[in-house]
């Protein structure tokens, strides 16, 4: 059994501006009301070291492994929870909708013999957290790619 979270947004920007955004984890803190630190490399089995602010419970620092990413498309994370017998998938995906359009995803998907655990609560949490990550990423990727319109080339 597969639980799973996520939240979609329409962004008025390339994908390869989503991209610059989404990979450029030192930049987060900036911008990102989720993880308001983030450390590590863009690299499958990299460990990366987040700090986490869901609404309505204290900052944790949590340390998945990038589980796999492709430029300009997506970037996933796994973590286990529970001793391990649930494992999460974290992805964050972009699709191109033409030259000046994209979806940002993001969402994370949950799977183990103790998924029950996992409530209700949490999942609610989540979604308000991916939902305000989501516009985080539309605002900056349409203010970026605005100004880059008005610079001439």
């Amino acid at each position: 059994m597969k639980r799973a979270v996520e939240h979609r947004i329409g962004v008025q920007a390339p994908a390869e501006i989503v991209w610059e955004i989404v990979s450029e984890f030192e930049s987060w803190e900036t911008w990102n009301p989720l993880y308001r630190k983030a450390e590590g490399q863009l690299k499958i089995g990299a460990n990366l070291t987040l700090e986490q602010h869901l609404p309505g419970q204290p900052a944790a620092v949590i340390t998945p492994v990038v589980h796999d990413w492709v430029p300009y498309e997506q970037l996933h994370w796994r973590s286990s929870r529970i001793g391990g017998f649930v494992t999460a998938i974290r992805y964050l995906e972009i699709e191109s909708m033409g030259p000046s359009n994209s979806t940002f995803s993001n969402g994370e998907l949950f799977m183990g013999p103790l998924l029950r655990f996992v409530g209700r609560d949490e999942r609610r949490k989540l979604r308000a957290a991916f939902t305000e990550m989501g516009e985080a990423v539309r605002d900056r990727a349409e203010a970026i790619w605005s100004e880059r319109q008005k610079t001439p080339s």
